[in-house]
């Protein structure tokens, strides 16, 4: 009998560490005499429906350094799609398509990197596939900037967002601090949800910066009344007021701040924008001292130039254990980091079934915020910390960071 294949896809969001994850998983196959060959589904679970495949373990055998460089790209390498599968009840067909491809392919197991969306992805496909008796292995490889998977500890793409976003903070009080007249920063960081990345700007702060003076996330409800009085009193003992805010802060009766467009995407997400600018001209209207606001948008989902080395360590090491738990028979879950210790910061993969971790969100717990509500407590500071420590190795050329070449995400289809 021949010797089974594997396919793997990202989809949804990029991350700094998604790639490493990718990494992981062909690494693992190229070098186990188990599997012959790992193909790379162009983007997302679209290639699979669309024939689209790449064949990944023919990169490695073309070029030494595919592994070590995949390892430290930003974003995704097989490219992405927020595409939502349709229940297998109301559209079987779909679903069966993917099946006979699995078996063309003489697939054995199929990885999908991502986060809830694609945890969505993954829960179907493994009940469609125990409905037919697939020995097809599923499993599910976490990654997201916003860090609201369940049931793990963390998610691959945090720790180098998180890093990010703390060293912008850093260095805007710099920016900031160098005027002496009196002026509110306010910083928009991503997340919809859960405040978990606007949490990080906290590990700003050392022992000559205090900044952020205030953050507000999306697990406590936002008044702007109270947020006035807030920049007021911290004006009052200092000339410049950082302020980091989540995209996704709303009021009391669960409204966003920021202006929304009419329409959701497919999985049923407001689609936000204006929060930082909304606060600005509230300040600005009830304050009337020098205000701005900063937006870093994509910027800190793809910053590779300054990613965190633990982030890349565990998100590669995660792709190679999936490897190792589909060979183990493992299916229908996904990967996790659970931490053993604080001191010294250890962790250890394992895994957990997809029906407790698809279409759920974890929130900050409450007592990680303080009391008012506009800060981090002790305990979330440590919880973030070791996350962002070390930097890979990047090598550069002509003054710019050396990635692999995504030229092939520039063509409608590349069939193996």
């Amino acid at each position: 009998m021949s010797k089974k294949n594997v396919i793997v896809a990202q989809s949804g969001g990029p991350t700094v560490a998604i790639n490493a994850s990718l990494a992981g998983v062909v690494d693992a196959t190229v070098k186990n005499d188990a599997y012959e060959t790992v193909y790379g589904s162009i983007y997302g679970i679209l290639g699979i429906l669309e024939d689209n495949l790449m064949n990944l373990s023919d990169q490695v055998a073309t070029n030494p350094n595919f592994i070590d460089t995949l390892k430290i790209s930003p974003a995704m390498y097989l490219g992405s799609c927020r595409y939502k599968l349709p229940s297998y009840e109301t559209d079987a067909n779909t679903y069966s398509f993917i099946f006979k491809q699995f078996e063309k392919y003489n697939v054995g197991a199929f990885f999908y990197i991502g986060g809830n969306d694609s945890m969505d992805t993954v829960l179907k496909l493994s009940h469609y596939g125990e409905q037919i008796g697939s020995d097809v292995r599923i499993i599910g490889i976490p990654k997201t900037i916003d860090n609201d998977l369940c049931i793990t500890d963390h998610t691959p793409g945090y720790g180098s967002a998180a890093k990010y976003v703390a060293s912008s903070i850093l260095e805007v009080a710099h920016d900031t601090f160098i005027y002496s007249v009196k002026s509110v920063t306010i910083v928009e960081i991503m997340g919809r949800d859960a405040g978990w990345l606007t949490a990080a700007s906290a590990l700003a702060r050392n022992d000559y910066n205090s900044a952020p003076h205030l953050i507000y996330f999306p697990e406590v409800a936002f008044d702007t009344e109270q947020f006035i009085e807030d920049v007021k009193i911290q004006l009052e003992t200092r000339n410049n007021v950082i302020v980091a805010v989540s995209e996704g802060i709303r009021d009391k009766e669960g409204n966003y701040i920021s202006a929304t467009t009419a329409a959701n995407d497919q999985f049923g997400h407001s689609q936000l924008s204006g929060t930082g600018k909304c606060l600005e001209q509230l300040v600005k209207d009830s304050i009337g001292v020098k205000v701005r606001s900063i937006e870093l948008n994509v910027l800190q989902r793809c910053a590779a130039h300054i990613s965190s080395l633990t982030d890349i360590n565990e998100s590669f090491s995660l792709g190679s254990h999936a490897v190792e738990y589909a060979l183990a028979g493992k299916s229908k879950c996904m990967l996790t980091l659970n931490r053993v210790s604080e001191q010294p910061y250890t962790i250890e993969i394992g895994t957990a079934d997809i029906d407790g971790i698809a279409n759920e969100a974890k929130s900050i717990p409450r007592e990680w915020i303080n009391n008012a509500g506009n800060d981090i407590t002790q305990e979330l500071y440590n919880y973030m910390a070791p996350l962002i420590i070390g930097e890979p190795t990047v090598n550069y050329k002509d003054g710019l960071p050396v990635y692999l070449p995504v030229n092939h995400l520039d063509q409608s289809h590349m069939h193996v």
